[in-house]
């Protein structure tokens, strides 16, 4: 492979991914290729960060029927991204990588607050840091989170690994004629609605403007392929800024 082109980069992965075929639970056979991979990018010297979902335990409203409280069930999903976190860091210590979970809401018993600085140490010092419950914050997505994540600790890019290989024009599962992107600018992204985060994270990546590669976490290894420069997936972009060529 290429020399690495990502020195930091922020990997945001769907709780729903970590949940296997069923997208529930936690799935140790998909979690264990994952935390291969991060290992060696991290045996490689890239500094990676760890943003993670709870979907697979639990989706706010949408999982809480009966539930009219978005901040209560907001802040049950954030306790559920805490859960991967921590069976996340479980399996890379057991690769013999040094992990430190960081938490937005104060638990510590079992992570560490989040504070910027000692997050940036970390990953200068070579550790993985996962972030968990979101901004912290009810009515933010975990993909806000990350976005917010990777501008604190300046990352170069943010990895958005899901369950579809790449923006497309349409949901080609529902659009044969869906084409898919190899770019795309964010404003293109939010003008037609495209399924890549939510407005509120687009659009803080465009005023940060970090770049967001997106590609299907089925094959991990194409988390290894992005930090050397492949051309995996979709960047999604400034109008000005680099391709990964």
């Amino acid at each position: 492979m290429s020399k690495l082109k990502y020195k930091r980069v922020l990997l945001k992965v769907s709780g729903e991914a970590l949940g296997g075929e069923k997208g529930r639970g936690l799935d140790f056979d998909v979690i264990e290729k994952v935390c291969d991979v991060v290992a060696r990018c991290s045996q490689l010297g890239v500094q990676v960060g760890i943003v993670v979902g709870g979907g697979n335990f639990w989706r706010g409203l949408k999982d809480g029927k009966g539930m009219s409280n978005r901040t209560r069930a907001d802040h049950m999903g954030m306790l559920a991204t805490c859960v991967n976190c921590l069976a996340l860091a479980d399996v890379l210590e057991n690769k013999g990588v040094d992990v430190r979970v960081q938490t937005a809401i104060e638990m510590k018993s079992i992570a560490e607050p989040y504070i910027r600085s000692r997050a940036v140490r970390h990953l200068e010092k070579g550790r993985v840091v996962i972030f968990g419950c979101g901004t912290g914050s009810p009515f933010f997505s975990t993909d806000t989170a990350a976005v917010l994540r990777a501008a604190e600790i300046g990352a170069d890019i943010i990895l958005l690994a899901k369950n579809v290989d790449g923006v497309y024009s349409a949901d080609p599962l529902k659009d044969p004629a869906a084409v898919k992107y190899d770019s795309i600018t964010y404003d293109d992204v939010l003008a037609n609605h495209l399924g890549v985060m939510d407005s509120t994270a687009t659009s803080l990546c465009m005023d940060n403007n970090i770049p967001i590669i997106l590609f299907a976490l089925k094959d991990p290894e194409n988390i290894l392929r992005v930090v050397h420069g492949e051309k995996i997936g979709t960047i999604v972009k400034d109008i000005g800024g680099s391709d990964h060529d």
